[in-house]
């Protein structure tokens, strides 16, 4: 892996980066030299309203800086809307080399009182607008041999949290999502992978702090800043990472971590097969101290960020 960490001539496209991880994306991706298409609705957390300024903010940052950027302002949860930040790369810039899925919202309800609209709207965002995007960007990747894709995950997904059904379920079928676009597509040169990012943004804040444990947690998320995700983005995205694909990433400030996947931790067999009551009987209590505990991400990270 010794090709540089520059993204000098490539083309990339941040969804959601008018604010917060997707914004400082954008701004380093654009100093190491990238071509960059800032896309983001500005809707509000909850995905609601529309405001053109945020990304318009973020171009003209990079363009001051000496860099080149576009504004996209579509809906990643429409395929079309997602068609064209990726068509608009190609027509402005000629190519299109990385895709960053960082657009979401939350709706955050505990699972019993969550609604259909709670549900619907958070996949069409963060499962369906990865999937809509990456699928736009594809045909592309796959004509000119190369490209990379980096999807945002969450350990609310691979390891659990309270009220987060929804977002949950969504950042796990991205994890599912990149690891199959990484499978189909490494004939092609096309790499894809995840980012667990932990920081502070304006998704976050909306969780309400219920008791002390979860307002000392809240404290500790403030010191995690966004810009300490940007630069494991970038790294992706540079042809120093070819050899990187289907791999999932967690950034927890200065500590950078690579997730497992599922896979089988152990095994029983009967030669006559297996009845409900030997599974009561035999294999679940051979299991039990096997199985994995129910478990909050926060209880995985119990210590302060390095």
């Amino acid at each position: 892996m010794g090709d540089s960490a520059r993204l000098d001539g490539k083309v990339v496209a941040v969804t959601g980066a008018g604010r917060g991880i997707g914004r400082d994306i954008a701004l380093l991706c654009a100093r190491q030299g990238a071509n960059v298409v800032v896309n983001d609705l500005g809707a509000s957390a909850e995905g609601e309203g529309a405001d053109a300024g945020p990304a318009e903010e973020v171009a003209a940052l990079i363009r001051a800086e000496g860099g080149k950027a576009i504004v996209n302002g579509a809906s990643v949860a429409e395929p079309e809307g997602a068609a064209s930040i990726i068509e608009d790369a190609v027509k402005q810039f000629g190519r299109i080399d990385g895709v960053v899925n960082n657009a979401g919202i939350l709706r955050d309800r505990i699972f019993h009182k969550m609604s259909i609209v709670d549900w619907k709207q958070v996949i069409d965002v963060h499962l369906n607008g990865s999937f809509y995007v990456s699928k736009a960007a594809a045909p592309y990747f796959k004509d000119q041999g190369s490209g990379s894709y980096v999807h945002f995950t969450s350990t609310s997904g691979l390891i659990g949290n309270f009220g987060q059904a929804n977002y949950s379920a969504a950042k796990m079928g991205i994890f599912a999502l990149s690891n199959s676009i990484a499978l189909d597509m490494q004939r092609f040169g096309v790499r894809s992978n995840c980012i667990a990012p932990f920081a502070w943004s304006r998704l976050i804040a909306t969780i309400p702090a219920t008791n002390p444990d979860e307002e000392k947690r809240i404290e500790r998320m403030k010191t995690m800043t966004t810009d300490k995700i940007a630069p494991m983005v970038a790294a992706l995205l540079s042809d120093g990472a070819r050899d990187v694909s289907g791999q999932t990433f967690g950034v927890r400030k200065n500590e950078i971590f690579l997730f497992n996947k599922p896979r089988p931790i152990k095994t029983m067999q009967r030669s006559g097969g297996w009845t409900p009551d030997t599974i009561v009987s035999d294999l679940l209590p051979a299991m039990a101290h096997d199985m994995m505990p129910l478990a909050r991400s926060a209880e995985i990270w119990p210590y302060d960020p390095v």
